[in-house]
């Protein structure tokens, strides 16, 4: 696949650089402008960002960086299966156990709600950072809400984080979490307040909790360039925010995704069949 002229390859991360080292110059420089792209793409055509994974990973699959990469672009195709095997890959080659929680949120893209709560309850989890363990809470309500455990799913995401006034790179998420909860459970002024946070939290628009609460208020959207009418909108929507949060029920890929297990994976697969 053809990559622009004005990606060179440097504008990855110093820690992937440094991966990179141990192959040969001219393949590290071809592989570092493929993640690039995927970086690049990910958010926007996360169907192109897949295809450049697929090039790095065929140029460097023993590089833990570029499992990782290609695990987020799957991901991000939900293609659920393939992802949680390159997520596994990567966490094999490095120890790091920072992908934990979206490989419990692959299982639940799977269908298997009850593994990603094991996964919440598992040793790793005290091992992660704060963030790590917010994404974990996040996940775990998630999948509570899969098996219908509304209550559950909003005991769930209550805490020291959820209450906190400081604002953390997480806290519009966790937020409008736990409004969406709320809401579902039939708690409608509670959910409004909490929508209101996530709206005040929300500084980089990684949630669309403004029009969620809008459209509790009753405030109806349209298109400001819709018909001819030189009647003014009651309402004209800003920009929207981004669509989706990992707190929503993931649903499973159509297609026939073949499982990338290696022989270390064996157990592990062998235990998912039974379930």
């Amino acid at each position: 696949m053809p990559i622009p002229e004005d990606v060179t390859g440097d504008e990855i991360d110093k820690d992937v650089r440094q991966e990179l080292q141990s192959l040969p110059k001219g393949l590290a420089e071809d592989v570092a402008k493929n993640l690039v792209m995927v970086a690049k793409l990910i958010d926007e055509d996360p169907e192109q960002a897949y295809e450049y994974s697929k090039i790095a990973l065929r140029l460097a699959s023993r590089v833990a960086a570029v499992r990782e990469a290609a695990g987020f672009a799957a991901y991000a195709n939900q293609k659920f299966s393939e992802a949680l095997a390159e997520f596994r890959a990567a966490r094999r080659m490095t120890g790091n156990v920072e992908l934990w929680p979206v490989m419990a949120d692959c299982e639940r893209g799977l269908g298997r709600p009850e593994k990603a709560l094991d996964m919440a309850g598992a040793p790793e989890v005290a091992k992660l950072d704060k963030a790590g363990q917010v994404e974990m809470r996040l996940v775990a309500a998630g999948a509570r809400r899969d098996m219908d455990q509304l209550d559950a799913a909003i005991v769930t995401l209550q805490g020291p984080e959820l209450a906190s006034n400081s604002v953390q790179p997480w806290t519009a998420r966790l937020r409008y979490a736990y409004a969406d909860a709320l809401l579902a459970a039939g708690r409608e002024g509670e959910a409004r307040e909490w929508f209101a946070k996530a709206v005040e939290s929300d500084r980089d628009g990684s949630t669309d909790a403004s029009d969620r609460l809008a459209e509790m208020d009753g405030v109806e959207f349209v298109d400001a360039f819709e018909g001819e009418s030189d009647e003014a909108p009651a309402a004209v929507a800003g920009p929207k925010a981004v669509e989706g949060d990992d707190d929503e029920p993931w649903v499973e890929d159509d297609e026939d995704v073949e499982e990338f297990y290696d022989e270390d994976d064996e157990e592990f697969e062998s235990e998912n069949d039974k379930g």
